[in-house]
């Protein structure tokens, strides 16, 4: 048998897509999501690249699948998957999944409006409002998150010498703040970010291999993802960004690791206090509702636990086949 067909419900989490599988995904072992999550990687990494991948997917696609949970107090784990990897933790795709899950009677929540969900990062907190059996928005707290480096220097072949920060918040992010050869993200185009960001990224990792490893799970590490900063479109917004995720993409929503990565830099250099909102905007203007709801550390590093609120749509139900005759077996990218 050389076929395998998946179940899936397409939805998009502020404009950025979320695929859930439903039918078809492996059983996975380890004694938590995180050992899961590499059992995947090291056995089933072609489901990704066969579902994340072209012809079946595209360059923004990201989506996942939902497990039992490692601890039956807990309600359920989540796997995460996109064109850049099995990610540790992807905020817009936990508002995506739980969205799709609780719409769809996927979820049966042990406490009504609270859910316990498990991820390769850890333990993450969701509360939620359904009305009519639609979902209004979905809430989590997030793992603790952290700046794990400031003021590092890094040159770009289009901008020259830019100066940036690293802060983890379940991926780690370079954040390139408005500077004297970066203007703001409201100058480039989204291609433009692309370019600069796939050359940045390399060099980043290359000049700095043991700089970001995050202290309690080695098997996170490495910056995946480039954050632009610019001026906002609502005056309403806190801030804006623009992030870049694997080899040719900007996230359309506001991103859920990279807002938390954010409020951990601005708390660290005393720009967001606790409790305090953080309105964030994506690069097409869609927003996430940030906040600091406690202050805590991670192995001596100051840090925050942030929480993240926003909204998802189903879209779409598609039954997908990965056909191992099929020369595009296991996708591609054109780059």
């Amino acid at each position: 048998m050389t076929k395998t067909t998946f179940s899936c419900i397409d939805a998009h989490t502020c404009g950025n897509p979320v695929r859930l599988i439903t039918k078809g995904f492996p059983e996975l072992k380890g004694k938590n999501m995180s050992e899961k999550r590499q059992h995947f990687i090291r056995e089933f990494d072609w489901i990704r690249k066969g579902l994340m991948f072209e012809p079946r997917g595209h360059d923004m696609m990201s989506g996942g699948f939902f497990l039992e949970p490692s601890d039956p107090s807990n309600d359920l784990g989540l796997l995460f998957m996109e064109t850049s990897g099995c990610l540790p933790m992807c905020g817009h795709g936990t508002i995506g999944a739980i969205t799709i899950g609780l719409e769809e009677g996927l979820i049966k929540p042990k406490t009504p409006g609270k859910i316990k969900l498990e991820t390769p990062a850890g333990l993450i907190h969701v509360s939620y409002c359904l009305k009519n059996g639609k979902v209004i928005w979905v809430k989590f707290n997030n793992i603790k998150s952290f700046l794990a480096k400031r003021d590092l220097k890094i040159n770009s072949d289009v901008l020259g010498e830019l100066v940036f920060d690293v802060a983890y918040g379940g991926n780690f992010y370079a954040i390139i703040d408005v500077q004297d050869n970066f203007e703001g993200l409201e100058f480039f185009s989204a291609s433009e970010l692309i370019t600069m960001s796939y050359q940045l990224r390399k060099e980043i990792n290359k000049r700095y291999p043991e700089e970001f490893i995050h202290p309690e799970n080695s098997t996170i590490n490495g910056v995946s993802h480039i954050l632009w900063t610019g001026k906002t479109i609502s005056d309403k917004s806190t801030a804006r960004n623009a992030v870049f995720y694997g080899d040719k993409a900007i996230d359309r929503s506001p991103c859920g690791t990279g807002t938390s990565a954010r409020m951990a830099q601005w708390h660290s250099k005393g720009l967001l206090h606790l409790k305090e909102e953080f309105i964030h905007e994506s690069f097409i203007g869609s927003t996430f509702v940030g906040k600091i709801e406690a202050i805590s550390s991670v192995n001596g590093i100051p840090a925050i636990i942030p929480s993240i609120q926003g909204w998802a749509r189903i879209y779409g139900y598609n039954t997908i086949t990965i056909d191992q005759e099929d020369p595009f077996a296991l996708g591609f990218q054109v780059i």
